[in-house]
């Protein structure tokens, strides 16, 4: 089967996939005095990532206190732009990106298919991560772990009048009152739509359309209208937003539905074409380090699949969620059918 080709203007997605047999996983690799000497000389590593620029930023800030001679420069976007970003710049021989991390785990599937990622294993990451949340041929592995929930401002709305489930989004009283993020921008609600689309059905999503949303782009900025007051229940957005505004005294509060909760695996990985490969091994390991991922836990409120990341006491623990688990693969067959469909519903 052919492979995915790719426009200047975009990702053509609704093509044949090849089934390509890869090599054995590299050996995993520490951080030596000689892989540090090596990315020093480089100076720079650049980060494409979906995640909120503040943890982003906060994340390059932590690895440049170590590393002082490197610096991270960090370009965030929506989780699908970063995606077709990535496409475009490859298509045309343009090879800015070292160091690539987005919240849909079906982009990866792509870049492994087009063979733009390294493999590259780092020591923690064979020593720790469970082999779902990694690439059995060590070309990425899962970064953070990302929900995407319903949120309510407890000082504005009462835990009584708060929605408890999806469809409790449908009820005529929260007519122009709810916000929410857009597919086509965010990996987060891409997997979310496609959890719930599997689950209730295109036609919650019809119903869901007439019920005078505020669209938004990313799943970054719902509960951020929610802090600013201009719409106190969000239909869905991310859930580490909510605990980043929570610590500011934020008085939001995530709702966990009955029926599940979308979980999305942000996977990371090291492009082909790095300009900078010891810069971008170096902090690609770093990022899967104990400091970075508690970091991301603490200050970035993303959840972690790494076993010693202690999370926060006042946050419901992954435990006692009911989780919605989407296959890669299968969102990423259905991603021009969602596109397609949500804007039908949503508008563009």
């Amino acid at each position: 089967m052919p492979k995915m080709k790719v426009a200047a203007g975009a990702l053509v997605a609704a093509m044949a996939w090849s089934q390509i047999t890869w090599a054995a996983p590299p050996e995993p690799y520490a951080v030596t005095d000689d892989l540090v000497a090596a990315a020093t000389k480089e100076g720079t590593v650049v980060y494409y990532t979906s995640t909120d620029v503040q943890v982003a930023e906060k994340l390059g800030a932590a690895f440049e206190k170590h590393y002082p001679g490197i610096k991270v420069q960090v370009e965030r976007a929506g989780s699908e732009r970063v995606f077709q970003r990535i496409g475009q710049e490859y298509s045309s021989g343009i090879y800015n990106a070292d160091v690539i991390e987005t919240s849909d785990a079906s982009h990866f599937l792509v870049f492994k298919d087009q063979n733009w990622l390294t493999p590259a294993v780092p020591e923690d990451v064979a020593k720790l991560w469970p082999e779902k949340d990694r690439d059995p041929d060590g070309m990425y592995a899962a970064f953070r772990a990302t929900l995407t929930v319903m949120a309510y401002r407890s000082d504005k709305v009462s835990a009584e009048d708060a929605p408890k489930t999806w469809t409790d989004l449908l009820d005529p009283k929260y007519k122009d009152k709810l916000v929410k993020s857009h597919p086509g921008y965010s990996g987060n609600v891409m997997t979310a739509t496609y959890a719930l689309s599997q689950l209730l059905g295109w036609d919650f999503f019809e119903k869901l359309g007439k019920q005078g949303v505020m669209q938004v782009q990313s799943s970054t900025e719902p509960p951020k209208v929610l802090a600013q007051g201009e719409r106190f229940i969000q239909a869905d957005g991310n859930e580490y937003n909510v605990f980043m505004l929570q610590d500011k005294g934020v008085q939001i509060t995530p709702i966990y539905p009955p029926e599940g909760t979308s979980i999305a695996y942000g996977n990371a990985a090291i492009l082909s074409h790095s300009a900078h490969p010891n810069a971008a091994k170096l902090f690609y390991s770093f990022m899967f380090s104990k400091e970075a991922q508690q970091l991301n836990d603490d200050f970035g409120g993303l959840r972690s699949v790494r076993p010693d990341v202690v999370e926060k006491s006042n946050r419901t623990p992954l435990s006692e969620i009911k989780l919605l688990d989407s296959d890669p693969a299968a969102v990423r067959d259905a991603m021009e059918e969602i596109k397609q469909k949500y804007e039908e519903y949503f508008g563009t």
